[in-house]
């Protein structure tokens, strides 16, 4: 989390995703996003527009998707969730998902190693797949 203010600024976080990641701040993570709020990088935003409607998605993915459509400016979805993303490029937005990020970390120095993030991010059951790994250690030039 701490490659997202140098290689984005100032990320939004829709209030609905925040409920989803912050339980009661007593986890690392969770204490990390605490602070990334408080520091305000990391911007809690809202309301949340009610279209459109996407039933087949959660409250944060359809959040995420409805504040970008909603913005005037140029964004950049950071979603996983393969329906989710599907349906965000289906509406014309942008989607990178974690393996990217961590290639964008590693080709601006901010990780010394892509490699050994993914397999800390696999030991944490955070899951990606291989093909996908592959993919971005091949881009980074660690493969």
């Amino acid at each position: 989390m701490g490659w997202l203010q140098p290689l984005f600024g100032v990320v939004w976080l829709p209030a609905e995703v925040r409920v989803e990641v912050l339980r009661g701040f007593s986890s690392p993570d969770e204490q990390a996003i605490g602070a990334a709020v408080t520091s305000g990088w990391l911007a809690i935003c809202g309301p949340t527009p009610e279209t459109p409607a996407l039933p087949e998605l959660d409250e944060g993915e359809t959040a995420c998707i409805r504040l970008a459509l909603a913005h005037s400016g140029a964004s950049l979805l950071l979603m996983d969730e393969r329906a989710g993303r599907a349906i965000a490029v289906e509406n014309g937005l942008q989607v990178v998902g974690t393996a990217a990020v961590i290639g964008m970390a590693r080709l601006r120095g901010l990780v010394p190693s892509a490699k050994e993030v993914f397999t800390r991010l696999h030991a944490s059951d955070f899951r990606i797949s291989s093909a996908v790994i592959q993919t971005i250690l091949d881009r980074v030039g660690e493969s």
